[in-house]
Protein backbone atom coordinates (compact mmCIF):
# COMPACT_ATOMS: atom_id res chain seq x y z
CA UNK A 1 0.00 0.00 0.00
CA UNK A 2 1.67 3.21 -1.21
CA UNK A 3 1.54 5.86 1.51
CA UNK A 4 1.45 8.83 -0.86
CA UNK A 5 -1.48 7.36 -2.78
CA UNK A 6 -3.29 6.54 0.47
CA UNK A 7 -2.84 10.10 1.73
CA UNK A 8 -3.86 11.67 -1.57
CA UNK A 9 -7.00 9.62 -2.02
CA UNK A 10 -8.04 9.94 1.62
CA UNK A 11 -7.72 13.73 1.71
CA UNK A 12 -9.41 14.16 -1.66
CA UNK A 13 -12.30 11.91 -0.66
CA UNK A 14 -12.82 13.80 2.62
CA UNK A 15 -12.64 17.19 0.87
CA UNK A 16 -15.20 16.09 -1.71
CA UNK A 17 -17.58 15.08 1.07
CA UNK A 18 -17.73 18.45 2.86
CA UNK A 19 -20.07 21.04 1.40
CA UNK A 20 -19.39 24.78 1.67
CA UNK A 21 -22.48 25.10 3.83
CA UNK A 22 -21.15 22.52 6.28
CA UNK A 23 -17.86 24.39 6.46
CA UNK A 24 -19.57 27.76 6.97
CA UNK A 25 -18.45 29.16 3.60
CA UNK A 26 -20.75 31.59 1.78
CA UNK A 27 -21.06 30.83 -1.94
CA UNK A 28 -23.56 33.59 -2.80
CA UNK A 29 -25.26 31.41 -5.37
CA UNK A 30 -22.18 31.07 -7.56
CA UNK A 31 -21.91 27.99 -9.74
CA UNK A 32 -19.28 25.53 -8.59
CA UNK A 33 -17.54 22.81 -10.53
CA UNK A 34 -17.17 20.67 -7.41
CA UNK A 35 -19.77 19.66 -4.82
CA UNK A 36 -17.27 19.61 -1.99
CA UNK A 37 -14.65 22.09 -0.88
CA UNK A 38 -11.92 23.43 -3.14
CA UNK A 39 -8.28 23.14 -2.12
CA UNK A 40 -8.00 26.85 -1.52
CA UNK A 41 -11.02 26.72 0.81
CA UNK A 42 -9.51 23.91 2.88
CA UNK A 43 -6.23 25.82 3.03
CA UNK A 44 -7.99 28.95 4.25
CA UNK A 45 -9.96 27.04 6.87
CA UNK A 46 -6.78 25.33 8.08
CA UNK A 47 -4.73 28.52 8.13
CA UNK A 48 -2.08 27.31 5.68
CA UNK A 49 -1.09 28.42 2.20
CA UNK A 50 -2.74 26.89 -0.87
CA UNK A 51 0.64 25.65 -2.08
CA UNK A 52 1.31 23.96 1.25
CA UNK A 53 -2.08 22.22 1.37
CA UNK A 54 -1.69 21.19 -2.28
CA UNK A 55 1.58 19.51 -1.31
CA UNK A 56 -0.18 17.65 1.48
CA UNK A 57 -3.02 16.50 -0.74
CA UNK A 58 -0.55 15.21 -3.27
CA UNK A 59 0.46 12.73 -0.61
CA UNK A 60 3.45 14.34 1.09
CA UNK A 61 2.89 14.34 4.85
CA UNK A 62 6.54 13.96 5.76
CA UNK A 63 7.54 16.51 8.39
CA UNK A 64 4.01 17.82 8.97
CA UNK A 65 3.46 18.85 12.59
CA UNK A 66 0.68 17.57 14.80
CA UNK A 67 -0.68 21.11 14.97
CA UNK A 68 -1.12 21.30 11.20
CA UNK A 69 -2.68 17.85 11.12
CA UNK A 70 -5.19 19.01 13.74
CA UNK A 71 -6.14 22.06 11.69
CA UNK A 72 -6.57 19.94 8.57
CA UNK A 73 -8.75 17.48 10.52
CA UNK A 74 -10.97 20.34 11.74
CA UNK A 75 -11.22 21.91 8.29
CA UNK A 76 -12.32 18.59 6.77
CA UNK A 77 -14.72 17.85 9.65
CA UNK A 78 -13.04 14.51 10.31
CA UNK A 79 -14.64 12.28 12.90
CA UNK A 80 -12.59 10.48 15.57
CA UNK A 81 -11.75 7.49 13.37
CA UNK A 82 -10.80 9.68 10.40
CA UNK A 83 -8.72 11.92 12.69
CA UNK A 84 -6.76 8.90 13.95
CA UNK A 85 -6.39 7.58 10.41
CA UNK A 86 -4.84 10.87 9.25
CA UNK A 87 -2.31 10.70 12.08
CA UNK A 88 -1.56 7.06 11.27
CA UNK A 89 -0.87 8.00 7.65
CA UNK A 90 1.36 10.85 8.82
CA UNK A 91 3.26 8.54 11.16
CA UNK A 92 3.88 6.13 8.31
CA UNK A 93 5.16 9.02 6.19
CA UNK A 94 7.67 9.85 8.92
CA UNK A 95 5.84 12.86 10.30
CA UNK A 96 6.25 11.87 13.93
CA UNK A 97 2.52 11.44 14.57
CA UNK A 98 1.40 10.71 18.09
CA UNK A 99 0.48 7.04 17.76
CA UNK A 100 3.40 4.63 18.31
CA UNK A 101 4.17 2.04 15.68
CA UNK A 102 2.25 -1.16 16.32
CA UNK A 103 4.08 -4.40 15.76
CA UNK A 104 2.66 -6.16 12.68
CA UNK A 105 2.31 -9.89 12.43
CA UNK A 106 0.69 -12.62 14.47
CA UNK A 107 0.14 -12.30 18.20
CA UNK A 108 -0.50 -15.64 19.92
CA UNK A 109 -3.53 -15.79 22.16
CA UNK A 110 -2.29 -16.26 25.69
CA UNK A 111 -3.95 -19.07 27.70
CA UNK A 112 -5.09 -16.46 30.24
CA UNK A 113 -7.17 -14.79 27.53
CA UNK A 114 -8.86 -18.07 26.70
CA UNK A 115 -9.56 -18.61 30.40
CA UNK A 116 -11.25 -15.20 30.46
CA UNK A 117 -13.36 -16.04 27.40
CA UNK A 118 -14.41 -19.38 28.87
CA UNK A 119 -15.43 -17.68 32.12
CA UNK A 120 -18.07 -15.74 30.14
CA UNK A 121 -20.90 -18.26 29.90
CA UNK A 122 -24.04 -16.20 29.21
CA UNK A 123 -22.78 -14.16 26.25
CA UNK A 124 -20.92 -14.82 23.00
CA UNK A 125 -17.34 -13.60 23.36
CA UNK A 126 -14.43 -13.84 20.95
CA UNK A 127 -11.04 -12.39 20.07
CA UNK A 128 -10.08 -11.25 16.59
CA UNK A 129 -6.85 -9.91 15.16
CA UNK A 130 -6.30 -6.86 12.95
CA UNK A 131 -6.93 -8.95 9.82
CA UNK A 132 -10.41 -9.91 11.01
CA UNK A 133 -9.45 -13.51 11.79
CA UNK A 134 -11.42 -15.07 14.63
CA UNK A 135 -8.54 -16.41 16.72
CA UNK A 136 -10.28 -17.47 19.96
CA UNK A 137 -13.81 -17.69 21.38
CA UNK A 138 -15.92 -19.12 24.16
CA UNK A 139 -18.53 -21.81 23.50
CA UNK A 140 -21.25 -19.28 22.71
CA UNK A 141 -18.89 -17.33 20.49
CA UNK A 142 -18.19 -20.42 18.38
CA UNK A 143 -21.91 -21.18 18.27
CA UNK A 144 -22.73 -17.58 17.33
CA UNK A 145 -20.38 -17.65 14.36
CA UNK A 146 -20.85 -21.29 13.43
CA UNK A 147 -21.68 -20.31 9.79
CA UNK A 148 -18.09 -19.08 9.43
CA UNK A 149 -16.79 -22.57 10.22
CA UNK A 150 -18.72 -24.44 7.53
CA UNK A 151 -15.94 -23.96 4.97
CA UNK A 152 -12.40 -25.34 5.03
CA UNK A 153 -10.34 -22.12 5.02
CA UNK A 154 -8.60 -21.44 8.32
CA UNK A 155 -8.43 -19.29 10.24
CA UNK A 156 -12.08 -18.31 9.95
CA UNK A 157 -12.19 -14.71 8.77
CA UNK A 158 -15.04 -12.21 9.08
CA UNK A 159 -14.13 -10.40 5.85
CA UNK A 160 -13.95 -13.55 3.75
CA UNK A 161 -17.25 -14.71 5.21
CA UNK A 162 -19.00 -11.45 4.34
CA UNK A 163 -17.64 -11.02 0.82
CA UNK A 164 -16.94 -14.55 -0.40
CA UNK A 165 -19.66 -16.65 1.26
CA UNK A 166 -23.19 -16.14 -0.15
CA UNK A 167 -24.75 -17.39 3.12
CA UNK A 168 -23.51 -14.22 4.85
CA UNK A 169 -26.45 -12.35 3.29
CA UNK A 170 -28.77 -14.52 5.37
CA UNK A 171 -26.64 -14.18 8.51
CA UNK A 172 -26.53 -10.36 8.31
CA UNK A 173 -30.04 -8.91 7.76
CA UNK A 174 -28.47 -5.55 6.90
CA UNK A 175 -25.69 -6.97 4.76
CA UNK A 176 -24.79 -3.63 3.16
CA UNK A 177 -24.15 -2.10 6.57
CA UNK A 178 -22.13 -5.11 7.71
CA UNK A 179 -20.04 -4.97 4.54
CA UNK A 180 -19.36 -1.23 4.87
CA UNK A 181 -18.41 -1.59 8.52
CA UNK A 182 -16.07 -4.47 7.79
CA UNK A 183 -14.22 -2.59 5.06
CA UNK A 184 -14.03 0.59 7.14
CA UNK A 185 -12.40 -1.38 9.96
CA UNK A 186 -9.93 -2.99 7.54
CA UNK A 187 -9.10 0.40 6.03
CA UNK A 188 -8.36 1.81 9.48
CA UNK A 189 -6.17 -1.19 10.29
CA UNK A 190 -4.28 -0.75 7.01
CA UNK A 191 -3.41 2.77 8.14
CA UNK A 192 -2.29 1.56 11.55
CA UNK A 193 -0.31 -1.41 10.20
CA UNK A 194 0.79 -0.42 6.69
CA UNK A 195 3.58 -3.04 6.54
CA UNK A 196 1.42 -6.04 7.50
CA UNK A 197 1.83 -8.17 4.38
CA UNK A 198 -0.91 -10.62 5.39
CA UNK A 199 -3.34 -7.73 5.71
CA UNK A 200 -2.24 -6.48 2.28
CA UNK A 201 -2.74 -9.98 0.90
CA UNK A 202 -6.26 -10.18 2.34
CA UNK A 203 -7.18 -6.83 0.80
CA UNK A 204 -5.73 -7.94 -2.52
CA UNK A 205 -7.65 -11.21 -2.42
CA UNK A 206 -10.97 -9.55 -1.64
CA UNK A 207 -10.38 -6.79 -4.20
CA UNK A 208 -9.74 -9.40 -6.87
CA UNK A 209 -12.71 -11.59 -5.97
CA UNK A 210 -15.46 -9.11 -5.07
CA UNK A 211 -16.58 -6.00 -6.91
CA UNK A 212 -18.49 -4.63 -3.93
CA UNK A 213 -15.40 -4.86 -1.78
CA UNK A 214 -13.43 -2.92 -4.40
CA UNK A 215 -16.01 -0.14 -4.42
CA UNK A 216 -16.13 0.12 -0.63
CA UNK A 217 -12.32 0.04 -0.35
CA UNK A 218 -12.02 2.88 -2.85
CA UNK A 219 -14.27 5.08 -0.68
CA UNK A 220 -11.52 5.35 1.99
CA UNK A 221 -14.03 5.28 4.85
CA UNK A 222 -12.68 4.34 8.28
CA UNK A 223 -14.45 3.36 11.49
CA UNK A 224 -13.76 2.92 15.19
CA UNK A 225 -15.75 -0.15 16.17
CA UNK A 226 -16.07 -0.15 19.94
CA UNK A 227 -19.74 -0.28 20.96
CA UNK A 228 -23.24 -0.42 19.50
CA UNK A 229 -25.99 -2.78 18.37
CA UNK A 230 -25.99 -5.51 15.73
CA UNK A 231 -28.66 -7.68 14.15
CA UNK A 232 -28.14 -11.27 13.06
CA UNK A 233 -30.24 -14.07 11.61
CA UNK A 234 -28.72 -17.21 13.09
CA UNK A 235 -29.50 -20.45 11.22
CA UNK A 236 -30.38 -22.26 14.47
CA UNK A 237 -32.12 -19.70 16.74
CA UNK A 238 -33.25 -17.05 14.26
CA UNK A 239 -33.24 -13.29 14.81
CA UNK A 240 -30.82 -11.83 17.34
CA UNK A 241 -30.62 -8.18 18.40
CA UNK A 242 -27.40 -7.83 20.36
CA UNK A 243 -25.41 -5.10 22.06
CA UNK A 244 -21.66 -5.31 21.55
CA UNK A 245 -18.60 -3.93 23.29
CA UNK A 246 -15.13 -4.27 21.77
CA UNK A 247 -11.98 -3.74 23.79
CA UNK A 248 -8.48 -3.45 22.38
CA UNK A 249 -6.12 -5.66 24.36
CA UNK A 250 -3.27 -3.25 25.00
CA UNK A 251 -0.96 -5.97 26.28
CA UNK A 252 -1.59 -8.08 23.18
CA UNK A 253 -0.91 -6.00 20.04
CA UNK A 254 -3.36 -6.34 17.16
CA UNK A 255 -5.92 -8.29 19.22
CA UNK A 256 -9.36 -7.13 20.33
CA UNK A 257 -12.08 -8.81 22.36
CA UNK A 258 -15.79 -8.44 21.62
CA UNK A 259 -18.67 -9.46 23.89
CA UNK A 260 -22.31 -9.61 22.75
CA UNK A 261 -25.09 -9.14 25.30
CA UNK A 262 -28.89 -9.23 25.06
CA UNK A 263 -31.21 -6.73 26.71
CA UNK A 264 -32.65 -8.40 29.83
CA UNK A 265 -36.15 -9.74 29.25
CA UNK A 266 -35.88 -9.47 25.47
CA UNK A 267 -36.63 -12.28 23.00
CA UNK A 268 -32.93 -12.31 22.17
CA UNK A 269 -32.09 -13.19 25.76
CA UNK A 270 -34.20 -16.34 25.41
CA UNK A 271 -32.62 -17.04 22.02
CA UNK A 272 -29.16 -16.88 23.58
CA UNK A 273 -30.23 -19.49 26.12
CA UNK A 274 -31.32 -21.70 23.24
CA UNK A 275 -28.02 -21.04 21.49
CA UNK A 276 -26.15 -22.00 24.67
CA UNK A 277 -28.06 -25.29 24.80
CA UNK A 278 -27.20 -25.94 21.18
CA UNK A 279 -23.57 -24.98 21.81
CA UNK A 280 -23.41 -27.60 24.54
CA UNK A 281 -24.49 -30.29 22.09
CA UNK A 282 -22.04 -32.33 20.11
CA UNK A 283 -23.28 -30.84 16.83
CA UNK A 284 -22.28 -27.29 17.81
CA UNK A 285 -18.78 -28.05 19.05
CA UNK A 286 -16.12 -27.04 16.48
CA UNK A 287 -13.98 -29.93 15.31
CA UNK A 288 -10.29 -29.63 16.20
CA UNK A 289 -9.39 -28.68 12.62
CA UNK A 290 -12.09 -25.99 12.65
CA UNK A 291 -10.80 -24.18 15.72
CA UNK A 292 -8.25 -21.37 15.47
CA UNK A 293 -4.75 -22.76 15.81
CA UNK A 294 -4.08 -20.51 18.82
CA UNK A 295 -6.93 -21.93 20.88
CA UNK A 296 -5.38 -23.91 23.76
Amino acid sequence: MDNRSEVREFLMSRRARVTPEQAGIETFGTRRRVTGLRRDEVARLAGVSVDYYTRLERGDLKGVSDTVLETIARALLLDAAEHDHLFDLARTAGAGGRRPVRTPGDTPVRPELQYMLDAITAAPAFIQNNRMDLVAANALGFAMYSPMFTGTTRPANFSRHIFLDPTSRDFYPDWDRAAWTNVAILRREAGRNPHDKRLQSLVGELSTCNEQFRGLWAAHDVRRHYAGQKSFRHPVVGALELNYQTLELDGDPNLGMTVYTATPGSPTEQSLRLLASWAASEDAAPLPEQRPASRP
